[in-house]
């Protein structure tokens, strides 16, 4: 007591830094965490075989479809590295349905593309075929043999390559592979050069073009001459429109009880025969 009142001492408890700021660390630790589930799922998933991935990947692409697939409920991510409840007929129908109706929209939009760009008088030279193994894309030489190509040359017209920038713009959103190839009739060269030269040259001629105008590279799988084994019009050899470029895009699906897809657009017609509309495909 000082001065007859009392003496009060207040002791205050100091804080650490902590107390700002104590919580921050959690945030980045669980970010940290997911960001390592993410890299391990995605580690995971590229060990699996391609069949368990084209499952998962038509799951997350239409989860109702795939359900109404499975009666079980099950997904494919439960079978863990395994294919074995993935290999399901459900799945993989959706998935082959789906690049089916996906391919076949594809040559519609090319189709009308060229209209709006004012190349309907070419829209008879110009053929989409959906075959059983996939999407057959076939630019052919009118009667005046000179449309697309200059004559015994790799030389590409303005219309030629105005359809294949066309053409390429709506490729290049799709997955599939494509196989580029060159004919040509069967008039013969003098000297070294030949139609096998020929129908390589205007085959690579057009893959560069597809390419500037916006493909990818990586998938092109195949880029071959033909030279005349494989006329459009075998009845007259060496009519112009046995002079074309075809372009092929395999399904990357399997459907149900086929054991390989062949990416060849030879193997959706008879070689040496005109394309046919029968059970084998059809026009688009």
């Amino acid at each position: 007591m000082k001065g007859g009142r009392p003496i009060v001492i207040v002791k205050k408890k100091a804080h650490g830094h902590g107390g700002h700021h104590g919580g921050a660390w959690k945030v980045a630790y669980a970010d940290f965490v997911t960001a390592m589930m993410a890299f391990f799922m995605v580690m995971w998933i590229l060990g699996m075989d391609q069949q368990l991935r084209n499952s998962i990947e038509g799951y997350f692409a239409n989860p109702v479809g795939f359900k109404k697939g499975y009666s079980s409920g099950k997904s494919p991510i439960s079978s863990g590295s395994s294919p074995a409840q993935a290999q399901s007929t459900p799945i993989k129908l959706i998935s082959r349905k789906s690049e089916e109706d996906e391919l076949k929209t594809t040559g519609g939009r090319i189709k009308e593309r060229l209209r709006d760009a004012g190349l309907a008088s070419i829209g008879d030279r110009i053929e989409i075929v959906e075959t059983q193994t996939g999407l057959r894309i076939e630019l052919a030489e009118g009667t005046n043999g000179q449309e697309f190509f200059a004559m015994a040359s790799a030389s590409m017209t303005s219309t030629m390559k105005r359809t294949l920038e066309i053409v390429s713009q709506e490729l290049a959103p799709l997955r599939n592979p494509l196989v580029i190839e060159g004919h040509t009739d069967a008039a013969q060269y003098a000297g070294l050069y030949s139609n096998w030269e020929l129908s390589t040259d205007r085959a690579n001629a057009a893959r560069r073009v597809l390419e500037g105008a916006g493909l990818s590279s990586s998938r092109i799988v195949e880029v071959r001459g033909l030279a005349d084994r494989e006329l459009r019009n075998p009845d007259n050899p060496l009519d112009p429109r046995n002079r074309r470029i075809t372009i092929f895009l395999p399904f990357t699906t399997k459907p149900e009880g086929d054991s390989t897809i062949t990416a060849s657009p030879s193997s959706s017609r008879t070689s040496g025969a005109a394309p046919e509309t029968s059970s084998e495909g059809s026009r688009i």
